[in-house]
């Protein structure tokens, strides 16, 4: 029997819309979905595990992976951190026909579709500026200027909804979730 390699699904949106709470209720209800792990140069946020949340690597390492070509995406984001998806994983899931998610960046999202145009590419939006506001300073891991920073950026993201196959408003993780679902054509096992 031969399988046929599964469509990637690559989930984008501004800091703080709540793609990492939209990507773990996703995996606690559909565990068959892989999702990737990206590596960062960025350091841990209490509770984040090396290898589950994130790859934690040194500047160096992450050059080094650039050079190699061992990323199939990579950005600075907010001006600082370096984050990329490891490409051999999403090529191993895709190719054994497991259902892949990419929980990325909006300059992530575009390298992809330029890589992989096949791929399914999802925007989670706010239900407003205000709100997502509110979720960054209600998280409490940045501190007033890299709030200020990551909402700077949050506004040119928003602007690229457009650029993306389908948008999911992310006013109630569950509602926005079984969206995601639906549009990955995913049933429960």
């Amino acid at each position: 029997m031969t399988t046929t390699p599964a469509r990637l699904t690559v989930l984008a949106g501004p800091t703080a819309v709540g793609k990492g709470t939209v990507s773990a209720d996703v995996r606690a209800r559909f565990p068959q979905v892989w999702l990737s792990v990206s590596a960062t140069t960025r350091s841990p946020r209490p509770g984040e595990i090396d290898g589950v949340h994130y790859h934690f690597v040194s500047a160096d390492e992450f050059d080094r992976m650039v050079a190699a070509g061992d990323l199939l995406e990579w950005a600075v984001v907010h001006g600082r951190n370096r984050y990329g998806t490891p490409r051999g994983p999403v090529e191993a899931r895709l190719a054994a026909g497991e259902p892949a998610l990419l929980e990325i960046d909006l300059q992530g999202a575009r390298q992809v579709r330029a890589s992989m145009p096949d791929a399914r590419f999802v925007f989670l939006a706010p239900p407003s500026f205000a709100e997502l506001e509110r979720r960054l300073v209600g998280r409490g891991t940045e501190d007033a200027e890299e709030r200020e920073r990551r909402l700077t950026t949050a506004r040119v993201e928003l602007a690229a909804e457009s650029e993306f196959d389908h948008v999911v408003v992310n006013d109630d993780v569950h509602r926005a979730t079984d969206e995601l679902i639906s549009i990955m054509g995913i049933a429960s096992r």
